[in-house]
């Protein structure tokens, strides 16, 4: 991991760690693991939005095509989802969406 990734994901998890119903978890590489309530269903709620064609999955493509879902559930890890560290402006994305969605 670059030191411009291990900074924004440090960045990008203290942020995280402001949404209420969201705690981070320690995670290794450029992942950040979030213990949550329910959450098949907040990722279910929260890739639906970042949907490729709507506009915040525009947004948050930013014209890469995606190898991976913004947000995820880790196999034999109860209670938590993933997401993947990308740039600020991405990650702002999903930020906000998160916020929306457990809101």
């Amino acid at each position: 991991m670059t030191y411009e990734v291990h900074e924004e994901k440090d960045r990008f998890s203290s942020r995280l760690a402001t949404i209420p119903g969201v705690r981070t978890m320690p995670s290794v590489g450029d992942w950040i693991l979030l213990a949550v309530d329910s959450p098949s269903d907040l990722a279910r709620k929260v890739n639906r939005r970042l949907a490729p064609g709507t506009a915040l999955g525009r947004a948050f493509d930013q014209g890469e095509e995606r190898s991976t879902p913004p947000i995820s559930v880790p196999r034999n890890m109860e209670g938590q989802v993933r997401v993947h560290v990308r740039d600020p402006k991405v990650n702002e994305v999903l930020l906000n969406t998160l916020r929306d969605v457990v809101a």
